[in-house]
C-alpha cells in the first residue's frame, strides 16, 4: 500500500500506523479528534501506548467546546489557548460542523444563497488543514448557535440544560475563528471563504447586539469585495457556474445588508448596483434553486435606495422633491406581485417596512400633501398598516407564532408606531361601524401581543407611547401590561431576542403627557417619531440576520415555521 505522507497528530504521538484520512481509523476507534496542528519533532523512545491514549483525551476534554462553554458559564477561567495561532485540539468537532452545515442549507440557505453545500462538505473533511476553511465553518457554526432550534452539537448532556450553553458556545467559537484567521494573509488574497467568514463575523455580532464589531467585519466583507473585482461584471468570467453564482449571490447580499444596515444606524455604503443580478437559474445544478424567490424579491426591494437617498435619510443633503419620492414608492409597489406564498410573507412586509421609510422622508422634506399628484396624503401610513394586516392575519391562526423573530415584530412595531404619529394629528372617524385607523392600530398591538406570546419587552415601550399621545385607545390595554415593563434590568434569559445581552431599547418615544398645545407641526413628525437613523433597533427592522431567541432546549422546532432569520431578510 502507499505510504501516508504525514500521521495525524494522535497517531503520531501513539506512534502507530496512520491512515491519513480524517478522522484516521485509529483516532475514530479510540474516540478522539483526528488533527494535524503538530510540528513535526525529533524521534525519541516510545512511551506506554495506553497512558498517551490517556493524556490525549485529558487535553482534547480540556480543550473541547463544552467544556470551555462550562468553564465560561461556571465563571471559571478557561483552559488558555494554543499559544500559536493554530486552531484548538478538539475544540471544533466535525459532528458540530456536520449539523451546522445541515442546519444552514435546511434553514438560511433561502435567503444566503452563497456557498455551495458539496464543495463546503468536502472541505470540512480536513478543517485543520487549512486556515481559509477552518475559519469559514467555525464562524459559521459560531453564528448557527444563536439561531432558534439550534442545540449545541455533540455537547455533554448537562449543557442542554444550562441556560445560556448556546451563546457561550456562540463567543467561544466567534474567538476561535478571529484567533486562527491572523495567521493567514486573507487580506492579500481573499477567497470566496475569507468573504464569507467576514460576513458571518458579522451576522454573530449582530445577533450578540455588538454593534460596532458588527459593522467592522460588514465594512470588512465589502472591503474585501472591492479588492476581488466583485464589483466587476467581467471578473465573474474567470469562474465555473458554481463559484460565479455564489460570488454574485454574495455580492448582492452584502449589498442588501449594507443598505439595512445604512438606514439602520446611519452608516455610509460602499457597493453599488454595478454587476447583473442574481436569477434563479445562474447556477443549473443547484438542487435548492427553486427556493430562492425571496432572496431575489429581496435585492429588488432594496436596490432602488441609493445614496441619494441614504444622504436625505441621514441629513447630509437637504434637497428633496415630492417626485422623487413618489418614484420610489411606485417602484416597492411594482416590485412584487398581488399575491404571495406564505413564504415570501416576510419579503411584504420588508416592502410595507421600506414604503413607510420613504413616507417618513417625505414628512421630514416638507412634501406635506396639498393635493398634488406626487405627494404622498397622510392616508398612505393608515393604508400601510391595513395592507399589512391583511397580510399577517394568518399569523393570529398559526400555531407556530412563537418562532416569528425580533425583526418581524421590529417591523410591525416600527409601522405602528409611525400610525400613532399620525393619528395624533387625525380626527376620529365619525362613522363607529367603520374600521378605521384606531382600529387599525388596535389590530397589530393585538397581532404584537400573540407573536411569540407577547414574551418581549419591546410591547410595552409602544404602548407607553399610545398611552402618551391616544390614551382612549391604550387604558384598555394597559390594563394587562407586564408588572416588569419599566424594569431597566431584563433577565438576560428572557426567552427573546438579544443573546443574553439585552439591555432596554433607549427609544424616542415621546413620555411627556399628551395636550393639544403640544400637538407637533406635521412636517415634524418623522423627526420625533422615533424612526430615525439613532440606531435603536426598533426604528428599522435589519432584514438578514435577526438576534437570537434564547430558547428551551425542549422546544420542539418546526422548519416551516422558521422566520427569525429570515428577518434581517426577513
Amino acid at each position: 500500500s502507499q505510504a501516508v505522507k504525514r500521521a495525524c497528530d494522535a497517531c503520531h504521538r501513539r506512534k502507530v500506523k496512520c491512515d491519513g484520512i480524517n478522522p484516521c481509523r485509529n483516532c475514530a476507534s479510540a474516540q478522539l479528534t483526528c488533527t494535524y496542528n503538530a510540528i513535526p519533532q525529533k524521534k525519541g523512545p516510545k512511551g506506554s501506548r495506553a497512558k498517551v491514549i490517556s493524556e490525549l483525551r485529558e487535553t482534547q476534554r480540556q480543550t473541547s467546546l463544552s467544556a470551555k462553554v462550562q468553564s465560561r458559564l461556571n465563571g471559571l477561567s478557561s483552559p488558555p489557548c494554543s499559544p500559536t495561532l493554530s486552531p484548538t485540539p478538539g475544540l471544533l468537532a466535525s459532528e458540530m460542523a456536520k449539523e451546522c452545515i445541515e442546519f444552514f442549507f435546511a434553514n438560511m440557505y433561502p435567503i444566503m444563497p452563497i456557498l455551495h453545500r458539496q464543495r463546503l462538505e468536502q472541505q470540512s473533511m480536513y478543517l485543520d488543514q487549512g486556515v481559509d476553511t477552518y475559519c469559514l465553518i467555525t464562524s459559521l457554526c459560531a453564528w448557527m448557535m444563536f439561531q432558534p432550534g439550534m442545540n449545541v452539537p455533540g455537547a455533554d448532556p448537562l449543557l442542554e440544560h444550562l441556560p445560556g450553553a448556546n451563546i457561550a458556545s456562540g463567543m467561544v467559537l466567534i474567538e476561535e475563528a478571529i484567533r486562527v484567521r491572523k495567521g493567514s494573509d486573507y487580506q492579500e488574497s481573499p477567497t470566496l471563504n475569507s468573504l464569507c467568514t467576514s460576513y458571518f463575523l458579522f451576522c454573530s455580532h449582530y445577533a450578540l447586539d455588538m454593534h460596532d464589531k458588527a459593522w467592522f467585519y460588514l465594512r470588512e466583507a465589502t472591503t474585501l469585495a472591492h479588492i476581488i473585482g466583485m464589483n466587476k461584471e467581467e471578473t465573474y468570467l474567470q469562474y465555473d457556474n458554481i463559484e460565479a453564482s455564489r460570488r454574485r449571490r454574495l455580492y448582492w447580499l452584502l449589498f442588501v445588508t449594507e443598505r439595512a444596515y445604512a438606514l439602520q444606524r446611519g452608516r455610509p455604503l460602499t457597493l453599488q448596483a454595478s454587476i447583473n443580478l442574481p436569477t434563479m437559474t445562474d447556477d443549473p445544478t443547484d438542487p435548492l434553486a427553486h427556493q430562492l424567490n425571496g432572496y431575489i424579491l429581496l435585492v429588488n426591494l432594496f436596490r432602488p435606495f441609493d445614496d441619494v437617498f441614504l444622504a436625505l435619510w441621514n441629513k447630509t443633503r437637504s434637497e428633496s422633491s415630492a417626485s422623487y419620492v413618489a418614484n420610489l414608492q411606485k417602484q416597492l409597489s411594482d416590485m412584487l406581485p398581488s399575491y404571495m406564498s406564505v413564504q415570501d410573507v416576510d419579503q411584504r412586509a420588508n416592502q410595507q417596512w421600506l414604503k413607510t421609510l420613504s413616507w417618513q422622508l417625505s414628512m421630514q422634506n416638507g412634501c406635506v400633501p396639498q393635493g398634488g399628484q406626487d405627494q404622498i396624503p397622510m392616508q398612505y401610513p393608515i393604508d400601510l398598516s391595513r395592507d399589512l394586516m391583511s397580510i399577517t392575519s394568518q399569523f393570529s391562526t398559526n400555531h407556530n407564532t412563537d418562532f416569528h423573530g425580533t425583526p418581524l415584530i421590529a417591523k410591525l412595531l416600527d409601522i405602528s408606531s409611525t400610525l400613532i404619529d399620525v393619528l395624533s394629528v387625525m380626527p376620529s372617524s365619525g362613522d363607529p361601524f367603520s374600521m378605521g385607523p384606531r382600529e387599525h392600530l388596535n389590530s397589530l398591538l393585538q397581532l404584537l401581543s400573540v407573536l411569540r406570546n407577547g414574551d418581549h419587552h419591546f410591547l410595552p415601550l409602544l404602548l407607553n407611547k399610545v398611552h402618551d399621545i391616544l390614551p382612549r385607545l391604550a387604558n384598555p390595554l394597559l390594563q394587562r401590561t407586564p408588572e416588569n415593563a419599566c424594569m431597566q434590568n431584563i433577565d438576560i434569559f428572557d426567552g427573546f431576542g438579544n443573546a443574553g445581552m439585552a439591555q432596554p431599547p433607549m427609544m424616542d418615544f415621546k413620555t411627556e403627557p399628551y395636550t393639544p398645545g403640544s400637538m407637533q407641526h406635521i412636517q415634524d413628525i418623522a423627526n420625533d417619531s422615533g424612526h430615525s437613523n439613532s440606531g435603536d433597533d426598533m426604528k428599522s427592522p435589519f432584514p438578514i440576520v435577526s438576534s437570537p431567541a434564547i430558547m428551551s432546549p425542549g422546544v420542539e422546532y418546526h422548519e416551516s415555521s422558521f422566520n427569525a432569520i429570515p428577518d434581517i431578510m426577513s
